[in-house]
């Protein structure tokens, strides 16, 4: 890199095996569109779960088109409802443990994982580093960047809660797959883009994807 060149500093985005691919989605859209860089770290359950949620089938040799296919799809499964350019994602398999994101010396803002498996949670709490998602997290845990864990489960067992205190008291914040209903959703979209936008309101990110609170009664149930 020559002296004159700007680093590239992404967001690790890491996609785990929990329902809620279409939360992914939407912030994978949100980053890119917000000009950010993404590094993308898709495991092997969510394959499953994306295959089983959407249709697409994400492969290693043709994961761009794959990606365009899939952040193209509104949260409803529509074909072409967003139109987006995935140019500035970098895509490493799960199964890479010498990839860039594995080591704390690459370079990034943090790491999101959208949607956050119990099985993921675990992983990340016990500092098991089985997979490159796993080891991303536990990376970005120890170089003291930004971790938000977006957990997609229900009802949460004792044991599943005290991993998700571990990882508050090693510095990530947990944030829960919850929408809300104030903002005026009239539409599974835009639950969807809610959790999405706290997930980069907690990474410091801006976007415009929910009405925030304003302090008044009332406001997200009117039309504009």
């Amino acid at each position: 890199m020559n002296a004159g060149e700007t680093q590239r500093r992404p967001w690790i985005v890491g996609v785990s095996g929990a329902s809620g691919t279409p939360y992914a989605a939407a912030v994978l859209r949100a980053l890119l569109a917000a000009g950010e860089s993404v590094d993308l770290v898709v495991s092997r359950a969510s394959r499953l779960t994306l295959l089983d949620e959407t249709g697409i089938s994400f492969r290693d040799g043709h994961w761009q088109e794959d990606l365009r296919e899939w952040l193209g799809r509104g949260a409803d499964g529509k074909p072409g409802t967003f139109a987006v350019d995935v140019d500035d994602v970098r895509h490493w398999s799960a199964g890479d443990l010498a990839a860039g994101p594995s080591s704390g010396s690459y370079a990034s803002k943090g790491m999101l994982i959208v949607p956050a498996s119990t099985a993921c949670v675990a992983g990340v709490a016990l500092g098991l580093s089985k997979d490159l998602l796993q080891r991303a997290a536990s990376v970005t845990l120890k170089e003291r960047r930004r971790l938000v864990v977006a957990v997609r489960e229900t009802p949460l067992n004792g044991q599943t809660l005290r991993h998700l205190v571990t990882l508050d008291d090693a510095g990530a914040t947990v944030l829960p797959a919850s929408p809300a209903f104030y903002a005026g959703a009239t539409h599974i979209q835009d639950l969807v883009d809610f959790v999405a936008g706290r997930v980069l309101d907690a990474a410091g990110v801006g976007h415009t994807l929910y009405r925030r609170w304003e302090g008044e009664l009332g406001g997200g149930s009117r039309t504009t």
